[in-house]
């Protein structure tokens, strides 16, 4: 188990903020993980396990012991009569992971295509994009128990998923997953239910799960900028849920207001919330939000995670303040 003093972490963050860890412990093998835990807790100290660290706002160096999630591999787990189950190891890149299962013939996850992070991180953030959810073909995973201290698999219904949320963001310092298995149907169908791929796809009658990755990754490019090119995480607020007495009164006010009907109530974008209130390409120093997409905050380089944080609750009052609407930050945050 390799180990890094005061090791920097920008390259394991996508905004490149320039913060130490005070112990950079390497995880290649779940058999490590105990140990892990144990030198923190033998010190006193903190800890904590990042992946490819895509859903982080660092604002300060971090104490104690800090994992970089690198157990990798990928397999046919299983298969039975209606499902393809494939998995792969916690320290796996997602996208490519995504484009792996494509390739030995188990579609399903083209939906998800070019999400930034780790197949570990996955059902933690329930990450979902284009009208798919990773809850929707989730299976089971496994993960080191810290309060046991042994390792136990979690089905789908241990992990009570709900919109960008699971059992783990309850209790973060509970479980570190190891590996997680995806079941796939082998009757594919084309999950359309995005309006942008159901208007690109509408008179194609041979559609195939390459071209929706295909489709998926154009549109994610065009809207997103590159982490490697300019820092960021991707979306930085949760798309806020109203009530539906509130969605009807900002509706008169705001006859353009963009919403889904969701559960018992209504989601609204969080991007358009903010591009009305003129943040949309608006730069602070180092940080700004992005030109292309209000929900995407970026650092131009030399940036700081206490100043990002200082943009975001400036966007957040003034969201509140014309919408009556609480803004969520969306990645972990470090300070």
């Amino acid at each position: 188990m390799k180990i890094d003093l005061h090791a920097t972490l920008r390259a394991h963050n996508t905004f490149g903020f320039d913060v130490s860890a005070q112990y950079l412990v390497h995880l290649t093998q779940a058999e490590e993980l105990p140990v892990f835990v144990q030198k923190a807790l033998d010190q006193a100290l903190p800890w904590q396990v990042f992946g490819g660290g895509s859903n982080l706002v660092l604002a300060a160096d971090l104490k104690g012991y800090t994992g970089l999630m690198q157990i990798m591999g990928r397999r046919l787990m299983r298969e039975d009569a209606d499902y393809f189950y494939v998995e792969a190891m916690a320290g796996e890149n997602w996208h490519d992971f995504v484009l792996w299962s494509l390739e030995q013939g188990y579609p399903g996850l083209e939906n998800l295509a070019l999400i930034p992070g780790t197949v570990g991180a996955s059902p933690i953030q329930n990450i979902g994009a284009y009208g798919l959810e990773v809850a929707q073909v989730f299976d089971s995973l496994e993960a080191f128990d810290v309060q046991n201290n042994c390792f136990v698999r979690l089905s789908n219904a241990d992990c009570a998923f709900a919109y960008r949320h699971s059992l783990f963001k309850e209790d973060p310092q509970r479980y570190i997953v190891t590996s997680v298995c995806f079941k796939l149907p082998k009757k594919w169908q084309a999950n359309l239910t995005y309006a942008e791929l159901e208007k690109a796809f509408a008179n194609k009658s041979d559609l195939s799960a390459k071209d929706i990755f295909n489709k998926v990754c154009e549109i994610r490019s065009a809207k997103l900028p590159d982490p490697k090119v300019l820092g960021n995480s991707g979306s930085f607020f949760h798309n806020p849920v109203v009530t539906h007495e509130k969605y009807q009164e900002l509706k008169k006010r705001f006859p353009n207001l963009i919403a889904y009907p969701y559960a018992e109530g209504w989601k609204l974008a969080a991007g358009w919330l903010i591009d009305q209130c003129g943040f949309k390409g608006y730069r602070v120093g180092h940080l700004g939000v992005y030109e292309k997409q209000a929900l995407v905050l970026v650092n131009h380089g030399g940036g700081t995670g206490s100043e990002l944080l200082a943009l975001a609750k400036e966007i957040q009052d003034k969201v509140l303040a014309s919408f009556g609407v609480s803004l969520s930050i969306e990645p972990v945050v470090f300070k």
